[in-house]
């Protein structure tokens, strides 16, 4: 099994695609966000010095992440294939995470884009309300993923609350940011040869289903 990075816009669905790939296929999930927050967990000299650079809002230095990057993907768990989550994030941290790679003897593997309609991607993340009791989330403009009652949790029948940040303008922000920052991200792999263009706008099961295709040819 082959590692996998996925690069994609707010609301393309790639949580829920690395969910399904670790359920069909038990691949390891590795995002960059989880190593920090374990390792502030613990009590180690580095933990409280990330702990204090994410409390001060400061960016985490790329040398750490690459370091707890590099100590993740030796485990065993990785050896049949990982997906990782949050990185890159540019080309500088691209080219650092292939010198690992080639330390430890592992393959890039695939790199999937996921292509979304942007007005679609907005009704995903400006639709989205979910139970503040069991964490189910819905959408108001989603036939597919409405709740059965307006506004009402169909298992916990309360009221569903809908993010601050879940905004039209928050929204534009974040879709232009991404593709600001990933265009030359995604230029590299494209030039690499390792970029698939994956259509993310018609559902899980056929972004699924397109994703197999290229890694088994299913």
């Amino acid at each position: 099994m082959k590692n996998i990075i996925f690069i994609a816009p707010p609301a393309a669905g790639k949580g829920t695609i690395s969910n399904m790939l670790t359920d069909t296929y038990h691949m390891t999930h590795i995002s960059t966000g989880d190593l920090l927050r374990e390792e502030t967990s613990s009590d180690s000299e580095l933990g409280k010095y990330i702990k204090e650079q994410m409390q001060s809002g400061a960016l985490v230095n790329d040398e750490i992440i690459l370091d707890l990057l590099k100590k993740r993907i030796a485990k065993d768990d990785c050896n049949d294939g990982y997906i990782l989550d949050g990185f890159p994030r540019n080309v500088e941290q691209a080219i650092a995470y292939e010198n690992i790679l080639k330390e430890l003897n592992k393959d890039l593997g695939y790199v999937f884009l996921l292509d979304v309609d942007k007005e679609l991607a907005k009704k995903r993340i400006v639709g989205r309300i979910s139970c503040p009791q069991c964490g189910a989330v819905y959408n108001e403009y989603m036939e597919e993923t409405k709740p059965k009652k307006d506004g009402i949790c169909d298992k916990c029948n309360i009221s569903l609350v809908k993010r601050d940040d879940d905004n039209e303008e928050t929204f534009e922000k974040r879709f232009t940011t991404y593709f600001e920052k990933t265009e030359p991200l995604i230029n590299y792999y494209k030039e690499k040869g390792v970029l698939y263009n994956i259509p993310a706008s018609c559902g899980k099961d056929p972004t699924f289903a397109a994703i197999k295709k290229v890694m088994f040819g299913e």
